[in-house]
């Protein structure tokens, strides 16, 4: 189970600080559990079993290897919650499995465009198009640049069974799937975006891929329990949620989410929209950004050691090693200036650089860190949880509402507006 710590020598919180405001939060947490009556279309996520139990995930993998059998790439075609979760599974447990995921509706990049035809060249092509309400350009013009695509190779009748759409009944794009012939997949009606995680939206690329979904989901119903049960305390949500509220009432404005993994940076970006969207309204929230170690170490540590002291850092730790984790260095062949590595562990190398960095780091800033065993389909359903939680309970301790994003919709209106529509 995940577990969290703090290590802070500057002392930001006094004490009893922290058990004051936990103590305060219980009202707030009890809420949280049940679920606000004014967030009832946005809270599909908040069981577990609503999206991800055993009968839809059964549903989902029957899809799932149906398309593999049609397929060796699948084409997700999506921007920031249609496809954030899915990348960060896929890039941390790159699974093996015969057909692969790819991008697309993400970026206006002609450049990573072409590319991605380019990687389609002589492969077996499958498409979905992932869009709750199909108005947000990048994967409207994706669909169509690929829709076009596929009828070129296959004509237009198998191209249309080789097109999936995931949207919202009755939307635009619902109804363009009616008249083409396409599969249609629902989404979720009641979960935002970023918060669906545990959804088929996420759950069938994942399925595609190889993922085990089953033991994702098993993941995160094990967390969804803990912070059900767990005492207000000991609730390692309402204590990360509450450490970050304190923290930035004392003046701290940004959070850094480091790790010493390189595999978790997918997952970063899904945690930056979740904060971002959910907590920066009303001139509030914490700026969320990362840290990718040991690499940024040598750019963004000098600011973090020395600079203008405005956020804390929360790290991600995985605790044991995989199956691939293990790579000795040899004893010395040449006088290179690094004997002291012979017959050390890049595991053993890269856990004492997380323990310097981290006992350097709280020197000067507060550093938590949250701790999983292993980073495995388990221990990433009980992350996507905690944090979709957490991040809950964080916008209600700042008094905004978890899951609107007006501002997005500012720029859009300019893009619009320059593009004729």
């Amino acid at each position: 189970m995940l577990q969290l710590f703090v290590k802070d020598e500057t002392n930001a919180l006094s004490a009893g600080q922290l058990e004051k405001a936990l103590a305060d939060a219980v009202p707030l947490l009890d809420a949280c559990r049940a679920g606000h009556a004014q967030y009832a279309d946005s809270l599909g996520w908040l069981r577990v079993e609503e999206w991800a139990g055993e009968q839809k995930r059964a549903e989902i993998k029957a899809l799932a290897q149906s398309i593999r059998r049609k397929a060796d790439a699948f084409v997700l075609i999506g921007v920031g919650g249609s496809n954030n979760a899915a990348r960060a599974v896929l890039r941390a447990l790159d699974p093996a499995g015969p057909t692969q995921v790819l991008w697309a509706g993400n970026t206006l990049s002609a450049w990573e465009f072409n590319r991605l035809l380019e990687q389609l060249e002589g492969r077996q092509v499958y498409i979905d198009c992932v869009a709750k309400n199909f108005e947000t350009l990048e994967p409207g013009s994706a669909f169509r640049v690929l829709r076009q695509y596929l009828k070129k190779r296959y004509g237009e009748e198998e191209a249309a069974r080789r097109i999936l759409c995931t949207g919202t009944p009755g939307s635009q794009l619902d109804a363009l799937c009616s008249r083409e012939g396409y599969a249609f997949l629902p989404f979720p009606p009641n979960i935002g975006g970023r918060f669906t995680a545990l959804s088929g939206v996420h759950l069938l690329p994942m399925a595609v891929a190889g993922v085990d979904i089953d033991e994702l989901a098993r993941g995160a119903a094990a967390m969804e329990q803990q912070l059900r049960t767990q005492p207000a305390g000991e609730n390692i949500a309402l204590r990360y949620a509450v450490l970050r509220w304190l923290y930035g009432r004392k003046g701290y404005k940004a959070e850094m989410l480091s790790a010493f993994e390189p595999r978790l940076a997918g997952f970063f970006q899904w945690w930056q929209q979740l904060f971002a969207e959910s907590e920066g309204k009303q001139g509030k929230g914490l700026l969320p950004v990362t840290g990718e170690y040991s690499e940024q170490l040598h750019s963004l540590g000098q600011f973090v050691q020395e600079g203008t002291p405005l956020l804390f850092e929360t790290f991600l730790d995985v605790k044991e090693p995989g199956a691939k984790d293990s790579l000795v260095i040899g004893g010395t062949d040449v006088a290179d200036g690094f004997g002291y590595l012979g017959g050390k562990d890049f595991w053993q190398v890269n856990r004492a650089s997380f323990e310097a960095t981290r006992a350097a780091h709280s020197q000067v800033l507060p550093c938590l860190t949250l701790a999983m065993d292993r980073l495995d389909a388990f221990h990433m359903g009980q992350l996507f949880y905690f944090f979709a939680f957490a991040c809950y309970l964080s916008a209600e301790l700042l008094g905004v509402n978890p899951f609107d994003q007006p501002g997005v919709e500012a720029y859009k209106q300019r893009m619009f507006r320059a593009l004729g529509r």
